[in-house]
């Protein structure tokens, strides 16, 4: 598995993404292209179209041309690697496949896109298997198109990188700035056992356990962690601590604080100061709590004790600079 797979999927349907066009899906909805969790297959399901998939599936195509599908990324960023997925599909699946992806201010309809580049040329593709290309450079994008050549069936379309929101739509608001569609990543961790501490810093509300940040059970004595790089330098007012769907494995207590890396670094643990000290925690609970520092932060450091799982962390604020 590449490196990149482990950085924030900027079009999941549950960050926010949408396939917003496609020339066709007479056998399967494009919409399955961004689902989250693994496709899923129940053979002898057949169905009006033929064979029920989990995933995009269009016509075998008589005319010349290719087929092809439009994501809007739910979090624009710097896209870093691209997973076309054509699991289950074995005797229908694209031969090749290429990636474009362009730059689009407010929110235009799928016609109105325009300067697309190629961020993955057309490459051969197999049936039943996860296809892991890497992209190159530093350029935004808040759209993909896939293109398959020319017809068959992608179960899904993973589009890996780090977000990079509008600076200017966050000028002087009150904002998370920890979440991830803000630019907010975590760095370090203690323990992922269960679930990805990204999870944490998601947007909307965690649906289930799945959904949030989950450590195995600890035995040492200490207590877990993580750590997230805020989306810049900033003050933060309130800090959100969410168990919710955790009815026996939310942790007993936890703590936040912050460390300004412009002057000293993360790796100092003096460096660090109190943003909320050692608090006790219930099950199932949004917990609120508002903060009286004034100090700029640029990282937070969430501890639970002794371990457990944490639905959403969220850390309500301004950025100074």
């Amino acid at each position: 598995m590449s490196a990149f797979t482990r950085l924030p999927d900027l079009a999941l349907r549950t960050y926010g993404g949408s396939v917003v066009a496609a020339n066709d899906e007479s056998f399967a909805e494009r919409e399955a292209l961004i689902r989250p969790g693994p496709p899923e297959f129940r053979p002898h399901t057949f169905g009006a179209k033929g064979q029920v998939y989990d995933g995009w599936e269009t016509r075998r195509r008589r005319e010349p041309g290719h087929d092809w599908a439009i994501v809007r990324l739910g979090l624009p960023g710097v896209i870093r690697g691209v997973v076309v997925d054509t699991a289950w599909f074995k005797g229908n699946y694209p031969p090749y496949a290429s990636v474009e992806a362009c730059e689009a201010e407010g929110h235009p309809a799928p016609d109105e896109l325009d300067g697309w580049v190629e961020i993955v040329p057309r490459s051969p593709l197999s049936g039943d298997a996860a296809h892991e290309f890497a992209v190159t450079g530093e350029r935004r994008f808040t759209h993909v198109r896939l293109n398959i050549f020319p017809d068959g069936g992608v179960a899904r379309l993973r589009v890996h990188g780090e977000v990079v929101p509008d600076p200017a739509f966050l000028d002087g608001l009150t904002v998370d700035l920890a979440a991830l569609e803000n630019g907010g990543l975590v760095v370090a961790c203690s323990n992922e056992f269960y679930s990805s501490p990204n999870n944490v810093i998601a947007p909307g509300p965690a649906r289930n356990q799945s959904e949030g940040w989950e450590t195995a059970r600890r035995r040492d004595g200490g207590n877990d962690w993580l750590v997230v790089a805020l989306a810049g330098p900033g003050t933060v007012a309130v800090a959100e601590l969410d168990t919710s769907n955790l009815l026996f494995n939310a942790p007993g207590w936890a703590a936040v604080s912050g460390v300004d890396a412009r002057k000293a670094s993360p790796d100092d643990r003096d460096a660090w100061f109190p943003l909320l000290p050692r608090t006790r925690l219930q099950p199932d609970t949004r917990h609120r709590f508002r903060l009286d520092s004034d100090r700029t932060v640029t990282h937070a450091r969430l501890d639970v004790y002794p371990d457990g799982g944490m639905a959403r962390l969220r850390l309500l604020g301004r950025l100074t600079t």
